[in-house]
């Protein structure tokens, strides 16, 4: 999901209007529990923003988006170096790969290597629960919601989910990114468990779910992605800083993974920009950011038990407080703040604006014109 404080960025770098025609509009998330009753209800019109929505994208068109700024940039790419570790001589600091061979000198290295990075001195535990996750054709002529992310729920232990994620290319048809929620612990005993007894369970939470899987015919076809919750206690060294994942990594139940990279990035730019020297600039850049990554990590932290547990616990409070809590005013208007990542006023610590949403729908409409004409 691209937040609006996803989109701030990639609207300040001429970006915003594409990612929109490739992906789609979300006005908001709707999670029911096994009852039928509302366990999560957020609307992005509640923020009070004019047409404000979040826009589901796959990751790849992200990536592409932004990989073709950096072509258009003439920004060098070297692939296939296995980085093991880095190493500095003054103001020249350089990778080192795996296989020993090392890089150019470098004024500055960003690790962007994600959860898994070598360059982080930071151990962590894999969270209890991870996810299926599997793209396929939009459903037409179903009751699923094309602007919502839509999930049910049994109690904490079982969930699954809906989110509309665009075309990612003009020609093909509209998907959407379907999610299965399972302990790390059972992914083989669900790999040895026959297909057909998996889908009969799915459908049994959401019978809507019979026309999406249809699609599915293979284990092969889902990908299961683990999570934890971890923060590198140094996001600055020597002529190296770490972002996105590589800094701080959560569980994607509040849908900020991607956002939260974007604003470390620009947050980046800014201090480089701003700061006297490079490291002044690292230093400037973290500072900006880390009371909001420290914020959403325990907010992340609280919320996952809620949707993710095998205790019947979390999910009792959700159903029966947080959820009827943030039916009304404030709650209602603070659970949309976090869901749009935007609890902390992060944009205004950057010098960000609140996107036009206005103006990126045309300018999508133009971008999807311009895709469509390339395909021709």
């Amino acid at each position: 999901m691209l937040q609006p404080t996803g989109m701030a960025v990639l609207d300040r770098l001429g970006l915003a209007g594409e990612a929109l025609a490739r992906g789609a509009e979300i006005d908001g998330l709707l999670g029911l529990n096994e009852h039928g009753r509302t366990a999560l209800g957020a609307l992005y019109e509640d923020l009070g923003e004019p047409r404000c929505f979040g826009v589901g994208i796959h990751r790849s068109s992200l990536f592409d988006l932004l990989y073709q700024a950096v072509q258009d940039a003439n920004v060098e790419i070297t692939t296939g170096f296995d980085i093991a570790g880095v190493q500095a001589s003054g103001n020249n600091h350089q990778l080192i790969a795996s296989d020993g061979i090392e890089s150019a000198p470098f004024d500055l290295i960003v690790d962007a290597t994600g959860l898994h990075s070598s360059l982080v001195e930071a151990d962590f535990r894999y969270l209890h629960f991870g996810a299926l996750w599997a793209n396929v054709e939009w459903p037409e002529g179903s009751n699923f919601k094309p602007r919502l992310l839509e999930q049910r729920y049994r109690a904490a232990r079982q969930m699954v989910g809906m989110l509309p994620i665009g075309k990612r290319q003009p020609s093909v048809p509209d998907e959407a990114a379907f999610f299965w929620s399972l302990p790390g612990s059972e992914y083989e005993n669900w790999r040895a468990t026959p297909l057909e007894d998996w889908k009969a369970e799915v459908v049994a939470l959401w019978p809507e779910m019979e026309r999406v899987l249809g699609q599915i015919a293979s284990h092969d076809q889902l990908t299961f992605a683990r999570y934890a919750h971890r923060t590198a206690p140094r996001p600055v060294g020597d002529g190296i800083i770490h972002i996105g994942d590589a800094w701080h990594s959560a569980s994607p139940q509040l849908g900020q993974g991607a956002n939260m990279a974007l604003l470390d990035a620009w947050a980046l730019s800014r201090g480089i920009a701003d700061g006297r020297t490079v490291q002044e600039g690292l230093r400037l850049a973290a500072s900006w950011r880390s009371d909001h990554v420290q914020l959403y990590q325990i907010i992340t932290a609280f919320f996952t038990p809620l949707f993710q547990s095998e205790s019947g616990l979390p999910a009792a409070i959700r159903d029966r407080i947080t959820a009827p809590l943030s039916r009304y005013w404030p709650t209602k208007k603070i659970q949309s703040l976090l869901v749009g990542g935007l609890f902390g006023a992060p944009l205004q610590q950057l010098g960000l604006d609140m996107p036009d949403y206005s103006s990126l729908a045309s300018a999508a409409k133009i971008a999807s014109r311009a895709s469509a004409d390339d395909q021709s």
